[in-house]
């Protein structure tokens, strides 16, 4: 996997946007101001949110990911070279999580989430 490869599947989802909040080329992709994905600058891989810290520590503990450093401990760090449908499953688990909590009428104004 890639930052491009990434960046693509993220760019799928609806209502996504990605910036740069903290400079140095981060990747922070959003979904109605809420993030649910994050490639840093230097550490190679995305970061993204699990359902649980519990969640969370059983990816790492089998080795999915590793803690996703300056993150809550719900979140993990996948690296680059995990397998392209097991990375696309995290970050679409991540996008729904984050969609899901946001306010109705934020919710509301997103365009509709199609089944992948």
């Amino acid at each position: 996997m890639s930052r491009a490869t990434i960046n693509e599947i993220c760019a799928t989802y609806p209502g996504a946007e990605v910036s740069d909040p903290w400079g140095d080329g981060h990747d922070a992709w959003k979904v109605g101001g809420k993030m649910f994905a994050c490639i840093g600058a230097s550490m190679a891989g995305v970061s993204v949110k699990c359902d649980s810290v519990e969640q969370a520590q059983m990816l790492i503990d089998i080795g999915i990911g590793v803690k996703a450093p300056y993150f809550h401990r719900s979140w993990i760090h996948l690296p680059f070279d995990i397998p392209r449908d097991e990375l696309a499953h995290r970050i679409d688990q991540s996008y729904r999580l984050v969609r899901a909590k946001l306010t109705r009428k934020v919710q509301a104004e997103l365009p509709p989430l199609q089944e992948k």
